[in-house]
């Protein structure tokens, strides 16, 4: 085969393999709209150990020397690193994740 025809060929294969993916794309439902910054901060303004942290950042170096900021550290670290620990918008409701 001449090697035109063999590009041709794949031309027109590669047209048509993104025809049919944008067909596919534009039948798909669109998803809902995810939760903005504003639902995400309203959730967190009730969570106590948030609130604290904005404390400690609020008063920058002396929150190193703060028993309560350090407290509400290493609270932060536990929930982060805790096996099994579930994402920061899950925990906002002040639920602490189950111990296996």
């Amino acid at each position: 085969m001449d090697r035109k025809l063999i590009a041709r060929i794949g031309a027109v294969i590669f047209i048509a393999i993104a025809i049919t993916m944008t067909a596919i794309e534009m039948s798909r439902v669109p998803e809902p709209p995810r939760e903005g910054p504003a639902a995400v901060a309203e959730k967190s303004a009730t969570d106590p150990l948030l609130i604290e942290l904005r404390r400690c950042q609020s008063i920058g170096a002396a929150g190193v020397s703060d028993p309560d900021c350090l407290h509400a550290w290493a609270e932060n670290r536990r929930r982060f690193l805790a096996p099994g620990a579930r994402p920061a918008a899950r925990i906002a409701d002040g639920a602490t994740p189950q111990e296996n």
